[in-house]
């Protein structure tokens, strides 16, 4: 696993007060394209610096087009600021074209206890694997394995079950701790969870909505992502990440296309 920090490739350099730089890893790639949670998080890095507020609470990005890695831009809008939130409108361009669109809503997360839960999946996993994810032939292509340490509680090399689901222990290069604007990486971290399905080709996200509900404890991440229906090309699953002292610290939707077959 690499030891490049996810705070160092979603880094941005201001330019103006509402313009930013970043640089797009190569490393954090499927099939050479960036990873659509890298890519939401790169945007709202730059959200933070131009907020009142200095977390992440909500954050919701539809993918105009896949950007090839190396320089962008991003620009940041404030549409709304109030005593408790900070509305923004992030966009990444490349060449001046925008490839990204994503609304933002930035506050102050609070380290109360929830007041109920009970709608929330439990965070249920067996016996991580101790190796990480897969051998490299079950994963051509996929730059970003290099870089995270996946481990599954069931290997994919199994085969699919047919519960459309993925349950994993995830980790940051070097350890990095998750913040509010890494657990935006983390909802959209782990593989189609179609593969538990039947096999396809590229699953590119379309719309990515994450909500960051707490600041998560250090170390690795739980991770549950799920398929709920596939049809006319088009496939939606739910994200749920829970921090090493079992608190729910984010959760995700996001529409996919696909191609089964």
């Amino acid at each position: 696993m690499s030891t490049t920090t996810f705070a160092a490739v979603s880094a941005v350099k201001q330019r103006s007060d509402t313009e930013f730089s970043v640089d797009l890893s190569p490393a954090w790639t499927i099939g050479g394209r960036p990873n659509g949670g890298y890519l939401l998080a790169a945007v709202a890095r730059a959200a933070t610096v131009v907020s009142g507020h200095p977390d992440v609470l909500a954050a919701s990005a539809h993918y105009l087009r896949s950007p090839e890695p190396g320089p962008a831009e991003i620009e940041v809008e404030v549409l709304r600021t109030g005593r408790t939130a900070t509305q923004l409108r992030g966009r990444l361009l490349k060449d001046g074209v925008p490839q990204v669109e994503a609304l933002l809503t930035l506050g102050v997360l609070g380290a109360a206890e929830p007041f109920w839960q009970d709608g929330v999946p439990r965070p249920e996993f067996g016996a991580f694997a101790d190796e990480p994810w897969g051998d490299a032939e079950l994963t051509p292509g996929i730059a970003i394995r290099d870089e995270i340490d996946v481990r599954f509680d069931r290997p994919i090399a199994d085969g699919p079950s047919g519960r459309g689901e993925l349950r994993a222990l995830l980790a940051l290069p070097g350890d990095e701790p998750f913040d509010p604007v890494s657990l935006l990486f983390a909802v959209d971290a782990l593989p189609p969870a179609t593969f538990d399905i039947a096999p396809s080709g590229w699953v590119p996200t379309l719309e990515l909505t994450a909500y960051v509900r707490a600041r998560p404890a250090p170390g690795p991440v739980r991770v549950l992502h799920r398929a709920h229906l596939i049809g006319d090309g088009r496939v939606d699953e739910s994200c749920h990440v829970w921090d090493s002292a079992g608190t729910l610290v984010a959760q995700g939707t996001q529409l996919a296309g696909i191609r089964i077959g």
